[in-house]
């Protein structure tokens, strides 16, 4: 029996069935920074099983400092061999460790946004995008007690929704790291039930130490920890899924905080993109912004006409 778990991977799931039909994917951090890490588990399974996989994120680095090219207005491609801003890059770090390209999406508005993704979508022929989100704040639709840090989520959400490709997946990493940030995780359940009646909840896997998958992604933390500021999103996780619990820290970071690393934050759920989308009260709202300045002034404004729940304690 152990055998078998053993030789399972993260693909043993929907989310991993509706992939493996693909054969051309993305694998997009939706809310920027290390968001791109998160995804790394299905990257190496999907490259092990032989898929073309390609790497892009919602980048929280000035990419003009750097000489990446810019193929198009805000999307760079970002090289192993990338010059500039190293203090914090993330996806160049990801290029130089896997020696591919990460494509890099400037902090912009829905519509400069997908029309970095529609030039993604031509230029690679992809029949799949997984926007991938480290915590799970990508499932607030608007009314809940608090939304975390949503205009980088919407952003990404509300630009490839409007897509016209075959498998559009959303896929959530870090249950209860957005507390930070003021989620209410009883809302987030709340939201994944509501999908679950429509049938897009695509299960939740969680990612075991041995697996190759997680162990290439946990080196891979490794490696951009050793070289600029760390992801205490990503370094809860990795914390996870070896098996450490309660308020244990890793980087200096998070000293004076209290932390609970616990088995939940190691989960991998999965959805369909398109409902996702549809459950926003506000996603159509964003439509033709240009900024993300744009965007957090109409989120500001939904939040201050709309009627939001009441905190909710999940019953233990």
């Amino acid at each position: 029996m152990l055998g078998r778990v053993l030789e399972m991977s993260v693909l043993d799931s929907p989310l991993g069935k509706r992939l493996l039909a693909c054969e051309r994917i993305l694998i997009a951090g939706a809310g920027g920074g290390y968001d791109v890490y998160c995804g790394l588990p299905l990257y190496f399974a999907l490259r092990h099983a032989g898929k073309q996989v390609s790497l892009a994120n919602l980048s929280f680095t000035y990419l003009g400092g750097c000489d990446a090219p810019m193929v198009i207005p805000h999307l760079a491609r970002v090289e192993r061999t990338t010059q500039g801003c190293d203090d914090y890059f993330p996806e160049r770090y990801l290029a130089e460790l896997l020696n591919v390209p990460v494509w890099a999406i400037e902090k912009v508005g829905v519509a400069p946004t997908r029309d970095a993704y529609r030039h993604l979508v031509h230029t690679l022929d992809l029949d799949a995008i997984v926007l991938i989100d480290g915590g799970t704040d990508i499932l607030m639709r608007g009314d809940e007690a608090g939304l975390g840090t949503p205009a980088e989520d919407m952003t990404s959400l509300a630009a490839v929704s409007g897509l016209d490709v075959d498998t559009k997946l959303v896929a959530c990493l870090g249950f209860g790291i957005d507390a930070f940030h003021g989620v209410c995780h009883a809302h987030f359940l709340e939201a994944v039930a509501d999908l679950a009646r429509e049938g897009a909840f695509l299960g939740a896997t969680s990612l075991l130490p041995d697996w190759p998958e997680v162990v290439r992604y946990r080196k891979s933390v490794e490696y951009v920890h050793a070289r600029m500021q760390p992801s205490i999103v990503n370094a809860s996780i990795v914390s996870a899924i070896e098996g450490r619990f309660g308020d244990h820290h890793t980087l200096d970071r998070t000293a004076g905080s209290t932390l609970f690393i616990n088995p939940l934050m190691a989960l991998l759920w999965g959805f369909d993109l398109d409902a996702v989308a549809r459950r926003s009260l506000y996603l159509r709202d964003l439509e033709g912004t240009r900024s993300i300045w744009d965007v957090q002034v109409i989120i500001e404004a939904f939040r201050k006409r709309v009627q939001t729940k009441p905190r909710t304690v999940i019953p233990v």
